[in-house]
């Protein structure tokens, strides 16, 4: 470990200990924790002015990363020019969204000797995805979290231990017993089912015949929250068509982001066919640009024989238009 790059971190403050900076240099910490997310301090002197900077680190994908952070901090410059210190007072920054630029902090003086660079978060919070005020990590956002996994919790209960259940759901091996309620509140289908005059609301049953009892199963996990990572891989395909028929716009797309993950040689016309019959346009143009770009279509010919006689035609002159622009590419 570089001990010139280590922070000094606490729950909210955090002290960078800096070694006499020459003219024209630039440092970078090492990532220190707060919060929800790794921050870094770094500092560069020019013969001008010393700029500190601030900033989390954020990842490009929106999978399994904190948001942009909006913070409230004080920032200070402690210099030692013994036998007296100097402190350099930012005037504080409120709610500012820190995302891949961060904070700035031009100082005009010059800094010479060793100094610290100290930052002290007076609040951190992360924007509502509804739309709604952002919430502090530090206080409504854990509560809010513990009564998110609760509710969740107890849903998931309801469901294993048939708590006051009023529907059936029949699929093609067994039935479940589930709650209209809930049912209605995730997807638009049930809802018309069960508030019109329709024979799914005078019998209290539901007939899913194309699925089994296990993925019905799988399906109404999610429904619940309760669903697990494993169960969902065996039963993707059956979910990704119980989603489109019920309109679980969220359900389609983590089945639509799955199958993009494992395309190969054993799957892609199958799943070829699947984007055109739920119009899931990333997952079909990866299945062509397997086939044709990577050249795969000619190493299942017999495969791709059996698939031209039932495919739709349309995907069929996609395929035949991408093979005869790579023959005229070559």
């Amino acid at each position: 470990m570089n001990d010139g790059a280590r922070v000094e971190a606490a729950p909210r403050l955090a002290q960078w200990r800096v070694e006499a900076l020459p003219c024209y240099t630039y440092r970078k910490s090492e990532p220190f924790r707060i919060g929800l997310w790794n921050w870094y301090l770094s500092v560069e002197r020019n013969n001008k002015q010393t700029c500190v900077k601030v900033f989390a680190e954020l990842s490009c994908s929106a999978k399994n990363t904190a948001p942009a952070p909006i913070a409230s901090f004080v920032t200070k410059l402690l210099i030692s020019f013994p036998p007296n210190q100097k402190t350099i007072v930012h005037p504080g920054i409120f709610d500012k969204q820190l995302k891949h630029d961060g904070f700035v902090w031009a100082i005009d003086s010059t800094v010479t000797g060793k100094f610290v660079i100290e930052i002290e978060f007076l609040d951190l919070k992360i924007a509502d995805p509804s739309g709604g005020e952002p919430a502090s990590i530090w206080a409504s956002h854990q509560i809010k979290q513990s009564s998110d996994n609760t509710a969740l919790s107890c849903l998931a209960r309801m469901l294993q231990e048939g708590i006051l259940t009023d529907i059936t759901i029949n699929a093609t091996d067994g039935s479940i017993r589930a709650h209209r309620a809930i049912l209605a509140s995730r997807s638009p289908v049930f809802r018309s089912m069960f508030s019109h005059d329709l024979k799914e609301k005078e019998l209290s049953t539901v007939d899913i015949s194309d699925m089994s009892l296990d993925a019905c199963q799988a399906f109404l996990n999610y429904i619940y929250g309760d669903l697990r990572g494993e169960e969902f891989l065996t039963h993707r395909l059956a979910l990704l068509g119980a989603a489109d028929k019920y309109d679980i716009s969220d359900l389609k797309e983590a089945c639509h982001e799955s199958l993009l993950e494992d395309i190969d040689t054993k799957n892609v016309l199958e799943r070829l066919q699947m984007a055109h019959l739920y119009r899931l346009p990333k997952l079909k143009d990866s299945c062509l640009r397997f086939l044709v770009d990577f050249r795969k279509v000619y190493e299942m010919h017999d495969d791709f024989k059996v698939f031209l006689q039932t495919a739709d035609r349309d995907i069929i002159a996609e395929i035949f238009q991408g093979i005869l622009a790579t023959w005229n590419g070559r």
